[in-house]
């Protein structure tokens, strides 16, 4: 049972920076993709980041580009979210989210990851 644990959220001005971290147990498969997600009230969830575990690659949505950043420390089986230039519009509950295998081009399809961790809330003002 792969179990994801989410923090790092928190309320910040326009222009700052935030770090969210997911820790992960509990699979060991070699080859796996871990996202982020985020959704917005009355949104759906949207894809922000991803990364293959075993290679490093990693993925973005348009939105963030360039100002998120996704990297992980395998030693501690954790994922992070270095989120710079936070913008109002990227106010939402973030969530962290496992598949086994690749994340390829569909990363960002939600239907793909099996586990989700409980989300962590960031909040920018304007």
């Amino acid at each position: 049972q792969v179990q994801l644990v989410e923090s790092g959220g928190g309320s910040v001005q326009a222009g700052g920076s935030l770090r969210l971290s997911c820790a992960a147990s509990g699979y060991t498969y070699r080859t796996n993709c871990m996202g982020w997600f985020r959704q917005q009230p009355g949104k759906e969830r949207e894809g922000v980041a991803a990364i293959s575990t075993g290679g490093g690659t990693t993925y973005y949505s348009d939105s963030v580009k360039g100002r998120f950043t996704i990297s992980q420390d395998n030693a501690k089986n954790t994922v992070y979210l270095q989120m710079n230039s936070l913008k109002p519009e990227d106010t939402a509950m973030y969530y962290c989210a496992h598949l086994t295998g690749r994340c390829g081009g569909s990363w960002y399809w939600i239907p793909r990851y099996n586990y989700w961790g409980q989300g962590t809330q960031v909040t920018v003002s304007s």
